[in-house]
């Protein structure tokens, strides 16, 4: 089989049978590509950074929603006449001593695996393989690494950073408001239409990962946030040719992408100084440690955060024990 038709239907089969995001997609995409590449003798450390934003099979547009399209020449899968369906264990554990040679951590090493294993997964279920060749290939073992997140004094001072006198700089208060109020992930947030939303009784409804739904609790500061918005867009002379589902929209009246989120919090953090790296998850990041800080019931919050397994939330356990061992060593007199 052509490695181009294999990898796109694998692709089809992650976006339209398990439910995955373009975005996951895409990083999947690119591991296979760079596996091809090492295969055919052609190694790449990553994807062009200039490429439009596509992967094989999809057209991601503007909102970030995949739309079957034709795929793009790959020449890494094809360079060589590479054929996957004959990759050997040997092949897999000398692509892991390259990406030791190219100093790739931990997490992305077994992100890279992760991906493998679910692509000789998918060809064995199919029938194209009769083994899978990291069958016997373990993942190395993860640093552990405490989730970023900010103060409450630092996620006040970012949501009070938007102009909310014009209605783009409403809508992004109301945008920051509601992923700390909800600790949506950003592309639930931009997922939301305007009937996911429970002004009575303060609540929405998440469309979140592998197309799973969930009800969470909003706040009425954020709900406030959202009306007034809602007001100035109404108010706006082009109203009548916005997108009248979407509940977060640019400024040609288009639902708002992941991408564009992320530029706009990249702006706020540089006008109120805080720290550049900080990401939209952030946000989801401070809500759950926030309110693990402040007694709540950690079931609770998985719910809260649509997490499938409690040890994914228990992290931020980790993250709050961490904290009370600071506050020990600087205050005890024997510590």
């Amino acid at each position: 089989m052509n490695e181009n038709k294999l990898i796109d239907e694998f692709l089809n089969y992650l976006r339209f049978e398990r439910h995955f995001s373009p975005h996951t997609a895409k990083c999947y995409a690119a591991d296979l590509h760079q596996f091809c590449g090492f295969l055919a003798g052609r190694p790449t450390d990553s994807m062009p950074t200039d490429s439009p934003p596509t992967i094989a099979g999809y057209d991601l547009g503007s909102g970030g929603t995949a739309t079957a399209v034709a795929p793009p020449p790959c020449e890494t899968a094809t360079t060589a006449g590479v054929d996957l369906l004959v990759v050997q264990t040997e092949d897999v554990q000398r692509f892991l001593g390259f990406l030791r040679t190219r100093e790739y951590s931990k997490s992305t090493t077994a992100r890279k695996l992760a991906t493998l294993r679910s692509f000789y997964k998918f060809c064995l279920k199919r029938g194209y393989v009769k083994s899978n060749p990291l069958s016997t290939i373990r993942t190395p073992k993860q640093d552990k690494r405490l989730p970023k997140y900010l103060e409450e004094h630092e996620v006040r001072k970012l949501l009070e950073t938007p102009d909310p006198s014009t209605m783009l700089g409403c809508r992004d208060r109301a945008m920051l408001e509601t992923m700390y109020s909800t600790g949506v992930r950003v592309s639930e947030l931009v997922d939301l239409n305007l009937n996911d939303i429970d002004f009575v009784g303060e609540a929405l409804h998440v469309r979140g990962k592998g197309k799973k739904e969930r009800i969470t609790p909003i706040s009425p500061t954020a709900l406030a946030w959202i009306k007034r918005y809602m007001e100035l867009r109404r108010a706006d002379p082009r109203s009548q040719t916005f997108n009248a589902e979407a509940v977060f929209v640019n400024k040609h009246g288009q639902r708002l992408s992941t991408r564009s989120v992320r530029r706009k919090l990249d702006k706020y953090l540089a006008i109120c100084g805080l720290d550049p790296t900080i990401s939209p998850h952030t946000l989801r990041h401070s809500f759950a440690t926030h309110m693990l800080n402040r007694g709540a019931d950690l079931r609770a919050v998985q719910e809260l955060l649509g997490h499938q397994s409690l040890s994914t939330t228990q992290i931020y356990t980790h993250v709050t024990a961490a904290r009370m061992k600071q506050a020990y060593d600087q205050a005890h007199p024997r510590a």
